[in-house]
């Protein structure tokens, strides 16, 4: 597997960052070089899941007072404040590298056990995968969700990525999202203030240990990183692929 580096112009710019996604398991459906690229954005933005509705998932008016960027990404799952203190990994697959790639629930399982196993090795918690795609830690008899997850598919190549809060600023996900509309059992109606948590590991040991978990190599020198920047600007930078629904 290679790896992506990002310049800190790319980190600035959110569509860029999600317009990332999309070209980066395009080139590996292409060629058939998987990547890895991990990322914290400098400043706070908020990302909805490809079928949400923004106007039922964030807190648009404060998003709209403070000038708090509101994005679409082209995967599933939940909306997110991105910013300092949230780590962001991402990985591209062939599916053909394990049976298990074959379809989503058992894709979601083999790439979060393998995630699990590789931070619960760094943590004096209890580290356990909830819902469909969340990593949390027990923190007395509650599940403390600190990972969001989701994945994009192409026909023989996939996109997985995800969060990893720790050291956010929590009130940000208050303050820019409402109560989700779907949410997993163990929740159980918490808030945000009572459900999500930074976990307890630096954010270096953090990005050790995905690199090493994903046995990354060498710097794909010749990534399509035009493409990136004619999709952000076509796509990710357009209010009626963010605001669309």
């Amino acid at each position: 597997m290679e790896q992506l580096e990002l310049t800190t112009e790319i980190l600035a710019d959110p569509a860029r960052l999600l317009a990332l996604d999309e070209v980066a398991v395009d080139f590996t459906e292409a060629t058939g070089r998987e990547l890895l690229w991990l990322w914290e954005s400098p400043r706070p933005w908020v990302v909805v899941g490809l079928g949400q509705a923004v106007t039922v998932e964030v807190n648009w008016d404060f998003c709209r007072q403070r000038e708090t960027p509101v994005l679409r990404r082209c995967s599933g799952g939940g909306a997110v404040v991105q910013g300092p203190g949230c780590l962001n990994y991402a990985v591209t697959l062939r599916m053909d590298r394990d049976p298990a790639l074959g379809a989503v629930t058992t894709t979601n399982a083999w790439v979060m056990e393998r995630l699990r196993r590789v931070i619960q090795g760094q943590s004096a918690y209890e580290i356990a995968v909830q819902g469909h795609t969340d990593l949390a830690f027990r923190d007395g008899v509650d599940w403390r969700k600190f990972s969001g997850n989701a994945q994009r598919r192409r026909r023989s190549a996939l996109l997985f990525h995800g969060t990893m809060l720790h050291a956010f600023d929590l009130s940000q996900i208050a303050d820019c999202l409402r109560h989700p509309s779907a949410e997993p059992s163990y929740r159980a109606g918490r808030s945000h203030r009572e459900f999500v948590a930074n976990l307890p590991v630096g954010g270096k040991t953090l990005k050790a240990v995905l690199t090493e978990c994903w046995a990354t190599g060498a710097v794909a020198g010749d990534f399509p990183w035009k493409d990136v920047e004619t999709l952000a600007e076509r796509r990710y930078r357009s209010a009626d692929w963010n605001l669309r629904r």
